[in-house]
């Protein structure tokens, strides 16, 4: 059901089931017409959260897969690695991220390194704030006279807040404790606005971000206990969240994405930035979602609605996008003019956090493999710590221009290039650059190629890799 019919009631005519597809009684967006706003839907967010806490407890408390009721937990190596980078030092370690994709128990999985290298417990404070026992801590006063509590005098101690945003002027509580000497302090939260305002100003420079996504494909693999070429159709399909892989059926998935799905919005765009119209919010959103790879600019987006009779302005949608992208939930790539050596302001393609959420929003119409692939590649660069742009050469585009340390790589993705107009059209672009950069171009095909320097490379095999 379209979170935004959470808002609204039947105006004498009951409660209405949830559709899969839009039908008679519906609007555009999928939501039953003929309705009201109530403020019933924080009734249903409290109890949707409370259901996922149930499943996220579960899922911290295992090690192994699904036997016994025990799910196995992946090790999120990449981000571990960074985090150990940081250890002991004078940063703030800030771990941002979609909700349920694994913030919490990588600060878990790195407390359980910090013990295998000899911390003792004592030293070692984790708070979770989103959790109902926690709730009095809550209040920033209230949270830093808990940790002055739990103090060591001479030795080192690591502090772990996990979803500090949920504490109104928490940065009070966070600056006091960086002054603290033999302190170490790593917070988690699902909005980019953790680093906006006073902590960013009167931190700049003192703190770190370690960006979590939802699983890898590779990640996927491992805690699904399943050969890559098995995989890979539900991960496409569902996506990456990491409890996903442990639910057994098509129906129980999409019940799963469905719950992250209003928390998300519910919890960190509806209620935080007191959005008047929820409609217009799941509107654009799931025009983006079908429009994933594709240039598009506000404009476009408001005139669209406009036409199905959503009437909004370019002004209005910017203001759901930036909401949109400071819960995660979608990343805006801008163009950079290869020629030009300059970044286009106007125009850009969006790509969503998961593409389990596009699968759950627009079912098996929104199958468009090229650009699901697309999203996949573009959430892996992200994940090997690369800038990404979309690529522009004279009247031709590269998906992706990937920069790193200094170096580039230009990639272009397609899910078969074996018929030769789709070879021709895609190698096209990359001849006309003359640097030295690498080019690749990712597909599913299996058979090698290589041209005037342009390496085919199977996707999978890219993806498995952690190479190029």
């Amino acid at each position: 059901m379209p979170i935004a019919a959470l808002y609204y009631k039947a105006s004498g005519t009951g409660t209405q089931a949830p559709r899969e597809r839009m039908g008679k009684g519906e609007d555009d967006t999928g939501v039953p017409t003929g309705m009201e706003k109530t403020e019933d839907f924080r009734k249903v967010s409290t109890g949707m959260e409370t259901f996922l806490d149930l499943l996220r407890n579960l899922f911290y408390n295992g090690k192994s897969n699904v036997e016994g009721g025990i799910c196995m937990v992946v090790e999120r190596r990449r981000s571990l690695e960074k985090l150990e980078k940081f250890k002991d030092k004078s940063v703030i370690k800030i771990i941002t991220g979609v909700r349920r994709s694994g913030k919490s128990t990588l600060l878990r999985q790195f407390a359980q390194r910090l013990r295998a290298q000899g911390v003792e417990d004592a030293s070692i404070l984790f708070i979770q704030l989103d959790r109902l026992e926690n709730e009095h801590l809550r209040e920033y006063h209230a949270l830093y006279q808990e940790i002055m509590k739990h103090r060591r005098a001479g030795c080192m101690q690591y502090i772990f807040l996990d979803e500090v945003q949920l504490v109104p002027e928490f940065q009070r509580t966070v600056l006091s404790l960086f002054e603290q000497e033999r302190l170490d302090l790593y917070l988690t939260g699902s909005n980019a606005s953790l680093l906006s305002g006073e902590l960013a100003t009167l931190l700049s420079g003192r703190y770190v971000e370690i960006a979590m996504l939802p699983l890898s494909f590779a990640e996927y693999c491992e805690l699904a206990n399943t050969a890559p070429a098995q995989a890979w159709n539900t991960y496409v399909r569902c996506g990456g969240f990491p409890y996903l892989s442990q639910i057994e059926g098509e129906d129980e998935k999409r019940d799963y994405l469905q719950g992250i799905y209003h928390t998300v919005l519910l919890k960190d765009i509806i209620e935080r930035h007191n959005v008047q119209d929820p409609y217009v919010l799941e509107s654009i959103l799931r025009f983006l979602m079908d429009n994933v790879g594709n240039l598009v600019t506000s404009k476009k987006i408001a005139d669209s609605l406009t036409s199905f009779g959503r009437k909004t302005s370019p002004m209005t949608v910017e203001k759901y996008l930036r909401t949109l992208e400071e819960a995660f939930i979608l990343y805006r790539v801008s163009r950079f003019d290869i020629q030009g050596k300059q970044h286009l302001r106007f125009a850009g393609k969006y790509y969503v956090v998961d593409t389990g959420l596009r699968w759950l929003l627009l079912g098996d119409r929104g199958r468009d493999l090229g650009h699901v692939l697309e999203n996949i590649v573009y959430l892996e660069l992200l994940r090997r710590g690369n800038h990404v742009f979309i690529g522009k050469f004279g009247d031709g585009e590269i998906d992706f221009v990937a920069e790193k340390g200094g170096a580039r790589t230009y990639y272009q993705v397609s899910a078969s290039i074996l018929d030769p107009m789709t070879y021709e059209r895609e190698l096209a672009p990359l001849k006309k650059i003359k640097d030295n950069y690498p080019k690749f171009i990712l597909t599913l095909d299996t058979l090698p190629m290589e041209d005037e320097g342009i390496r085919q490379i199977n996707l999978l095999d890219f993806l498995l890799a952690n190479v190029l």
